[in-house]
């Protein structure tokens, strides 16, 4: 088998210039999975919120359905 320069040399060139882009990959990437991870706890975050805002919604709904099953239980009748 001949030693071909060209193909080793775009060898060696794919090699180094994945080792140098690595380099300058990795804090990119990491930078993106930090923005993932932001992401993910503004939608817990706000999720949380909107959880807890439908479960005042539903207990006020709850007490004033209460308070008119007892109105009409005694007697009294509510607009």
């Amino acid at each position: 088998m001949r030693f071909h320069l060209p193909s080793f040399l775009l060898g060696y060139t794919a090699g180094a210039g994945s080792v140098l882009l690595s380099r300058h990959l990795r804090p990119l990437l990491v930078e993106v999975a930090a923005a993932a991870y932001r992401f993910g706890d503004l939608v817990v975050a706000r999720t949380a919120i909107k959880q807890e805002d439908l479960e005042d919604l539903l207990a006020e709904a709850k007490a004033r359905a209460r308070r008119a099953a007892r109105g009409n239980a005694n007697g009294h009748a509510q607009a």
